[in-house]
């Protein structure tokens, strides 16, 4: 053997992760039909839904749920047209300049709500001022609506390992 040839090692090969059960989202009548009455209801107003698919992501994110993050990702990318750059940059969206003001306020809503265990007051007078300034109630309602919703398929996808780009 040459040292321009090598033979692939474990550590070269991509890892198979498979679910470790159907999801509960079928298995359970209506499961998938409550899930989707969510989304519906935070899709019930105004508010665009490239705001709805960066709150997904970013939710995603920070709860580790692979399946998710791939698909809000696409959602972004497809649906919305979002550039690569902005795609890459929700993770760090404070330091980004790709985000407006709505854009910010959501995000920032965003962690605060899904790291509701993280801090004594999850939401902040100051963070919920931001996002008044910029949301209507109705929206900041289609918010609350969408992060819970993700959060509730990040618990579900993360418990059962659901692999990303597998339905």
């Amino acid at each position: 053997m040459t040292d321009t040839q090598q033979t692939p090692s474990d550590a070269d090969t991509i890892v198979q992760v498979r679910a470790r059960m159907p999801h509960p989202a079928f298995l359970l009548e209506g499961g998938m039909d409550a899930l989707a009455a969510m989304n519906k209801v935070a899709a019930s107003t105004d508010i665009p839904e490239m705001i709805l698919h960066l709150v997904t992501l970013r939710a995603s994110q920070i709860n580790g749920c692979s399946w998710c993050t791939v698909e809000h990702t696409r959602e972004l990318r497809e649906v919305d047209g979002t550039s690569e750059e902005r795609i890459a940059a929700v993770a760090s969206w404070r330091e980004a300049p790709y985000f407006t003001a709505r854009e910010r306020a959501a995000l920032a809503f965003t962690e605060a709500v899904t790291r509701v265990a993280d801090k004594t007051d999850a939401v902040p007078d100051e963070l919920w001022n931001e996002v008044s300034a910029v949301f209507s109630k109705r929206e900041i309602a289609a918010l609350l609506f969408s992060i819970c919703t993700i959060n509730a398929w990040n618990r579900i996808n993360a418990a059962i390992r659901q692999p990303a780009g597998k339905r």
